[in-house]
């Protein structure tokens, strides 16, 4: 072979080998760069998927506060909680100002127990009304199935008036209630020991006025709930679901927070079962 051809040869095989390693190297660059645009991706898809966990609302439990004082129904302060402080109570709810009730208490920084009856939670739009007044900040509270004098009926109706009634709460908010109320006040033996039996915290209340005649009138009802001499520390004060009440209610604060008190969150209450 001449040796112009064997130099040829030899020239031609090292720029194929070269071209060769380009591609190669070329073909190695995108891998790299295909990696990482995954890489990147993965990154995008995980930083973009929803935290389960994260998005999990954290509720705070608040250390009990207050206990009940079962002589005369009044708060008591649990070591240095605030003594110069009242508990507001809404009872027969949700009736027609219930929500309403709730959105005031709630723009004034007060959260409240409400005391419900089946009777106005036993359709759709009860349940919805009970449920805004739970997302406004407050408490819900067993007040019997139809408001019976539980003194008058039998000791398996007392059982059924109360235990039907967390049924249904139950049904509607996922919770049973902490707290009940006898209407009229009037409890009997059997219903202690269903609310016992129930995990609840049975209260009456210390005073209110909202069913008196002479109380109907708004501006009269929020002057004797502030000034009675049955406003002292701990009390615990019952309105009801009424629109005279509603229309006093704001008053009715702001007249207790220019008294010096302050309000009692129903969640520091100590109950029977802590």
């Amino acid at each position: 072979m001449p040796y112009w051809v064997a130099i040829t040869l030899v020239l031609a095989a090292c720029q194929q080998t070269e071209e060769d390693v380009s591609v190669e190297e070329e073909a190695d660059e995108n891998t790299v760069v295909e990696e990482e645009n995954e890489t990147e991706e993965e990154r995008e898809d995980a930083s973009s998927e929803p935290n389960e966990e994260a998005d999990e609302p954290i509720e705070e439990e608040l250390e009990p506060a207050y206990t009940l004082n079962e002589n005369n129904w009044a708060l008591e302060p649990i070591d240095d909680a605030e003594e110069k402080a009242v508990l507001i109570t809404i009872d027969d709810a949700p009736d027609d100002h219930g929500v309403e009730m709730a959105e005031t208490l709630e723009e004034l920084g007060v959260s409240a127990i409400f005391f419900v009856n089946h009777h106005f939670i036993n359709d759709e739009e009860g349940e919805e009304e009970l449920l805004e007044i739970i997302d406004h900040g407050h408490e819900i509270g067993n007040h019997t199935m139809t408001h019976a004098n539980l003194q008058d009926i039998s000791e398996e109706e007392v059982e059924e008036e109360i235990v039907d009634l967390s049924d249904e709460i139950e049904g509607i908010t996922g919770e049973r209630p902490d707290f009940f109320r006898a209407p009229h006040g009037a409890n009997t033996d059997r219903s202690w020991e269903v609310v016992e039996e129930e995990g609840m915290l049975g209260m009456n209340w210390t005073y209110g006025f909202d069913w008196e005649e002479e109380y109907t009138d708004p501006d009269a009802l929020a002057e004797i709930m502030v000034e009675t001499e049955l406003l002292q520390n701990g009390a615990n004060i019952l309105m009801h679901d009424r629109e005279w009440t509603n229309e006093a209610l704001e008053n009715i604060i702001l007249g207790l927070e220019e008294e010096g008190y302050d309000f009692i969150d129903p969640a520091e209450i100590e109950l029977e079962n802590e």
